[in-house]
């Protein structure tokens, strides 16, 4: 039953666009002129906006209304500005949509697919090769990195491992411990052996690698989480409900653009809904209760 929902839901979310596709002049009254993306600053804001660019042109093509692609500083700059309502979409983390789904009426419609095809990704700890740091304990006392405190598998993933699991407080395990603030810094601080180890995850690790920032050669694996669902693509709950199910059909229209989503490193989009995220709202619950317990 729910896989025949889910399905209709797509069919309706193409017809749409198709709609809106054909009829680009003729929006409705109520959509705006002029639409914000707000994309999380998982490399650094210039590059993302650049990376998600053939994404941007598709929908300006398909919506027939402009698009604009923003960044901030930080993860929680892009949940401010869609409180704030100077966004109009989203693509954030799975942690910080939960965020934003309470603070500024998010509404996931569709997540990012890996290149082959999974619905998810991993959080991994990395360390230099030839650090001699290739496990858990041999991190122990050495300095460490996490990216930002709304970043999944940047942050509230790996706490939970540290929490629950090895029952030990990062500050008193390592050395020292600190924020990059991005994947793309932990990643080259770790390179460059500025960060002795850090929490990322498997996408951005292959983006870097993909572009010839970074070698998988460089680094040792000393941990990966259990699957973590894709990123959303979100839009704010107040817009008209017309041109959020035409923002969710451009995206699986955008499945067939093999190029744009070459550049993007994804495998395309799937439809999701508020409750894909509900084991994240788990992890969130139970660092909470493991912090209590302190």
């Amino acid at each position: 039953m729910l896989k025949k929902r889910s399905l209709m839901v797509l069919i309706v979310c193409v017809a749409l666009t198709m709609f809106a596709a054909t009829f680009a002049n003729a929006n409705p009254a109520d959509w705006p002129k002029k639409v914000r993306i707000g994309l999380i600053p998982t490399e650094g804001g210039a590059d993302i906006i650049a990376r998600f660019k053939p994404l941007i042109n598709h929908l300006e093509s398909v919506l027939g209304i402009e698009v604009e692609g923003k960044s901030a500083s930080d993860y929680a700059g892009i949940i401010t500005a869609m409180t704030h309502k100077h966004i109009e979409f989203a693509y954030f983390g799975p942690k910080s949509y939960t965020d934003a789904a309470n603070k500024a009426n998010a509404q996931a419609v569709a997540l990012e697919m890996g290149e082959s095809g999974q619905k998810g990704y991993y959080g991994v700890i990395i360390s230099k090769k030839g650090s001699g740091i290739k496990t858990l304990e041999q991190a122990k006392g050495r300095g460490f990195a996490f990216n930002d405190p709304n970043s999944t598998s940047g942050y509230l993933v790996p706490m939970v491992l540290f929490k629950r699991d090895l029952k030990v407080d990062p500050k008193k395990y390592f050395r020292n411990v600190k924020w990059s603030g991005s994947h793309g810094a932990s990643i080259l601080g770790v390179k460059h052996g500025t960060i002795e180890v850090a929490s990322t995850n498997d996408i951005d690790l292959r983006r870097m690698a993909e572009k010839g920032q970074v070698s998988y050669d460089e680094f040792n694996i000393i941990w990966t989480s259990d699957l973590i669902p894709g990123s959303p693509m979100c839009v704010r709950g107040d817009l008209p409900d017309s041109l959020k199910a035409a923002f969710c059909g451009a995206l699986m229209m955008f499945n067939s653009d093999k190029m744009g989503l070459q550049k993007l490193q994804i495998g395309g989009y799937a439809q999701c809904d508020d409750s894909t995220y509900d084991p994240i709202r788990y992890l969130k619950k139970l660092k909470a209760e493991l912090k209590g317990k302190k």
